[in-house]
């Protein structure tokens, strides 16, 4: 048998000091530190290919049947140019990095696959899944929380910091991943559908799962943005009303007593003309004059971005017997 490396502790070594390439999506994404050259590089060895299974702990279930055909093509014509690497469990082998190469092997009937021998504990094991998992551009995010979340549980007590020092990420990244998991199933399947990006859902997060249900359908229906999606949420959270982005000067939403978006009639131009008239006394500040029915009931809502901005407004409607600018 050949004789099998032991993995450095880290996913840097796991990837790195053992000379393990990448997949080819991932080449040039994962940073390789070098060979470890204080031993000989493993030989590698063909084993029956139905005695290879997929890392365990790889919570990737479906892969891209397209790409898969492709490279299978390419190794029928090329052949297999590095072996996968493996780890041994009693009579059979997991595999380490690789699993792409595998499948197109199968589709191909090969018997026989050269691969590479290395020892590897679970959590190594469950750390190049994830770490796969995150650098692929196919997979969105709520599934690569749900990696993060399934690592976190499986190793209690692991921190946020230090799940992203293992991976060699930011911690605000798997925070903000995983918060991704607080939203309501229906708009984690729009994100796993591609129905609405993350981005989208991410601005949503602050407002109640009802709000988040209803601004995400007005999302998909008028496409909106995600800066727009943001500023409307933003507005939605200050004021309790925001406009439509996609026609600001015909819908205006605002959030009822009853707990539902509704749409209010179109400004008028003497409305219109009362809030340039509000701007103007404020120095410029942003107004909106909201008419909730046809007997004078309304909103007055003066917005500001900063302390300077609350402190100028209060001294020009505090500021006894100012005149009227």
């Amino acid at each position: 048998m050949a004789e099998k490396r032991r993995l450095g502790k880290g996913l840097e070594a796991l990837l790195g000091r053992v000379g393990i390439s990448p997949e080819p999506e991932l080449r040039g994404t994962v940073e390789m530190v070098g060979v470890d050259t204080s031993e000989e590089p493993t030989q590698s060895k063909k084993i029956d290919i139905t005695k290879i299974e997929p890392n365990p702990f790889q919570p990737r279930k479906v892969f891209d049947e397209a790409g898969l055909e492709q490279l299978a093509q390419n190794l029928e014509t090329h052949g297999l140019m590095q072996p996968i690497a493996v780890r041994q469990v009693g009579e059979r082998y997991q595999i380490i990095a690789g699993e792409r190469r595998h499948r197109a092997a199968l589709r191909l009937g090969w018997s026989e696959m050269p691969v590479q021998l290395y020892e590897a504990d679970d959590r190594q094991m469950a750390e190049l899944a994830l770490t796969e998992n995150i650098q692929r551009e196919d997979l969105n995010d709520i599934e690569k929380a749900t990696s993060f979340a399934n690592y976190i549980a499986i190793y209690t007590g692991t921190t946020h910091a230090e799940l992203a020092k293992r991976l060699g990420i930011d911690r605000s990244t798997v925070t903000n991943l995983l918060r991704l998991l607080e939203l309501p199933e229906q708009l984690q399947e729009a994100v796993c559908q591609k129905k609405i990006t993350s981005g989208h859902v991410r601005a949503l997060l602050t407002l109640p799962e009802w709000e988040q249900t209803e601004v995400a359908a007005k999302i998909q229906a008028e496409g909106w943005s995600v800066r727009e999606t943001e500023r409307f949420v933003q507005e939605l959270r200050q004021t309790g009303e925001a406009e439509d982005p996609k026609n600001p000067e015909q819908t205006l939403k605002i959030v009822g007593q009853d707990g539902k978006t509704r749409a209010v009639p179109p400004q008028s131009e003497q409305v219109r003309q009362l809030e340039e008239n509000f701007r103007h006394y404020l120095g410029g500040m942003k107004v909106k004059l909201i008419q909730s029915n046809d007997k004078g009931k309304g909103k007055l809502v003066i917005s500001f971005a900063n302390h300077a901005e609350f402190d100028q407004i209060y001294s020009i409607l505090c500021t006894p017997n100012r005149a009227a600018g």
